[in-house]
């Protein structure tokens, strides 16, 4: 992970052709742009955006900022017990507030010089518009974001933290000379569309109580929509996409990183993404060990950053293929601990709606509805976060009534896959082992 510090020098954007040019189209009737992206990776914006039009080589953006807190950054701990105090109720290290307490305890020059903290979104928001905001999701977010109260306790400049906006409203319109560099016609405005889970939920139709989005990329989101608020420490809830729905939500930290991960180890990252799938598949399943995904620690729904990623039950008999096939698994065991805790405190799930890079897997999606019971349903458009986009964007001018009339309309299924009711003894004893190895090992990872 990138220290805050490494780095406080301009972050250029080259503008090396229009994008009517790049996909041979006319986009100068485009209406608007939304934009969301990953969170809460956290960007430190030491000044103001400029755009160069004649560079050295080529038209540049530039917004100069530190290095990002990625939101697999960890070290925030004991910031995050300072902030959960304050929020009176537990808020991870992977937050906003506790990283930015973290730079002004470790990094005063930065954090003094820094003139807005901004998500990765955010920052390419003002970028292109010249308008700092912060995008608050929805009704129930306040534990993770920030109020003027806990600003002050916390002891944090307010000048540092941009006004709040909600998903769909606009922010402003894109600067000038963005608008002549990239071919569009008059006033294009910039859409906020909130964090990348947000705007999934609505792009995977996960807009009826007992729909679940499985956004799934480096992290992995589980997103349940319910009719009530239902409220436990270990699941996050807040506000629908849709109104007046609420959605549950439980966060895993590294399933497509662990992936990546286990690709290295294995020596086969040079080969296609596919290949992973295909070396787990070919497995002997007696010598399938039980793994514990927990590679940088784990949110829902443990919540504990001192965590670590476990091989259980390693033998002689263990070879690549059954490691490959113990990590599908255990990030699959993982989306199930997350449904269970969900179920535990009332919630209904029903299906899963993949989203994402590895919703393209036949294996991974079997796999997904083999140990959680639940039919795993594949959008037409894998990309589920660009489809909520264009709902919001459709809906925010007009075109449709709402964002979850949008989404409703847009969103198509091309798949399901069903859980192979053969295999179910066998992954609920698995699940069981997958349960009692975090508890008999906790108290070793503190």
């Amino acid at each position: 992970m990138k220290s805050c510090h490494t780095s406080t020098k301009p972050i250029y954007t080259p503008v090396r052709s229009a994008p009517a040019e790049r996909a041979g189209g006319d986009i100068s009737g485009v209406e608007a742009l939304a934009i969301s992206g990953n969170g809460p990776s956290l960007v430190p914006v030491i000044g103001e955006p400029a755009f160069d039009e004649q560079g050295p080589s080529e038209p540049r953006l530039a917004l100069p900022a530190a290095a990002a807190l990625l939101w697999l950054d960890r070290r925030a701990q004991a910031e995050s017990v300072r902030v959960s105090a304050i929020m009176g109720a537990p808020v991870d290290p992977g937050f906003f507030l506790p990283k930015i307490l973290w730079i002004k305890n470790n990094d005063t020059a930065l954090y003094e010089k820094t003139k807005y903290f901004l998500s990765c979104p955010e920052y390419l928001v003002y970028a292109l518009t010249g308008e700092a905001r912060t995008v608050f999701p929805s009704q129930g977010f306040d534990r993770w974001y920030w109020n003027d109260a806990a600003l002050d306790k916390a002891g944090l400049d307010h000048a540092k933290f941009p006004p709040f906006i909600s998903p769909g409203e606009t922010i402003g319109n894109l600067l000038p000379a963005v608008v002549r560099r990239f071919g569009f016609s008059g006033e294009v405005p910039v859409i906020a569309g909130g964090p990348d889970f947000f705007a999934s939920i609505l792009g995977a139709g996960a807009v009826h109580p007992g729909e679940a989005c499985d956004r799934s990329g480096t992290s992995e989101g589980i997103n349940v929509c319910t009719a009530e608020r239902i409220m436990d420490t270990r699941l996050m809830s807040y506000g629908h996409p849709v109104k007046p729905y609420w959605n549950l939500s439980g966060i895993i930290s590294t399933t497509g990183k662990a992936i990546v991960w286990a690709r290295e180890l294995l020596t086969i990252n040079a080969e296609p993404f596919e290949n992973f799938f295909c070396l787990a598949a070919s497995a002997d399943r007696a010598g399938v060990p039980v793994f514990l995904p927990y590679l940088a620690g784990e949110r829902a729904p443990i919540w504990d950053p001192h965590a670590r990623g476990v091989f259980w039950g390693l033998s002689l008999s263990s070879g690549r293929a059954e490691l490959a096939r113990s990590v599908a698994e255990g990030i699959c065991f993982a989306i199930r601990d997350v449904i269970t805790v969900m179920e535990e405190c009332g919630a209904e799930v029903r299906e899963l709606r993949v989203s994402g890079h590895p919703g393209e897997s036949d294996f991974l999606n079997q796999l997904k509805a083999d140990i959680t019971g639940r039919d795993v349903l594949v959008p037409v458009v894998g990309d589920a976060e660009l489809v909520g986009l264009a709902a919001l964007g459709a809906a925010a001018r007009g075109h449709y009534g709402s964002a979850g009339e949008a989404a409703a309309a847009m969103v198509k299924i091309r798949r399901v896959y069903h859980g192979d009711e053969k295999k179910a003894h066998l992954y609920e004893g698995l699940f069981a082992e997958y349960r009692g190895l975090y508890r008999a090992l906790k108290q070793g990872f503190a």
